[in-house]
């Protein structure tokens, strides 16, 4: 899948500019990645966001480390745009804070897959020792096709322990 606008994070950025694209790569309506451009707009444009003016050259310049002290209105607004805390995205949260929204972000990118959520779904309703059966069957179907436990984390993050 190709990422919109300029988004392959690059190793040595700031952590700001890691997590906004890893926000471009992961959370996005299924196969459309958002754009630079797109984003711009958007919050430029929605009465959401307050007065916040961003053009894509900014959000392109903040995606590449080039500037890394937006103001707290642009965070703001960045953070409501892909639905994470302010915290996330200038690292201002504990590790267990983080750890749960990176849980979520595996979680969301993870729902956009038609079949995943097609299974998720079915287990809907199902008394709880049958979700536990299914967990079960999952995992060794995972294992007899030699695949870790539990899906990788995405770009780079260390896997998650189980629940």
């Amino acid at each position: 899948m190709t990422r919109g606008g300029d988004g392959a994070p690059k190793s040595g950025q700031s952590p700001l500019a890691e997590r906004l694209n890893h926000l471009f790569a992961h959370m996005h309506p299924p196969g459309a990645p958002y754009t630079n451009a797109y984003v711009a707009e958007e919050i430029s444009e929605g009465a959401e966001y307050g007065d916040v003016t961003l053009s894509e050259q900014y959000l392109s310049m903040l995606r590449k480390g080039r500037r890394t002290n937006p103001s707290h209105e642009v965070l703001r607004a960045l953070a409501k745009f892909f639905a994470v805390p302010v915290g996330y995205l200038v690292g201002d949260l504990s590790q267990p804070q983080a750890d749960r929204v990176e849980e979520e972000l595996r979680f969301l990118a993870a729902m956009r897959d038609q079949r995943v959520r097609t299974i998720a779904l079915r287990s809907v309703g199902l008394p709880p020792e049958v979700q536990d059966s299914l967990t079960t069957i999952i995992s060794q179907f995972r294992q007899q096709m030699d695949l870790p436990p539990d899906p990788p984390a995405t770009s780079g993050e260390a896997p998650h322990a189980g629940h």
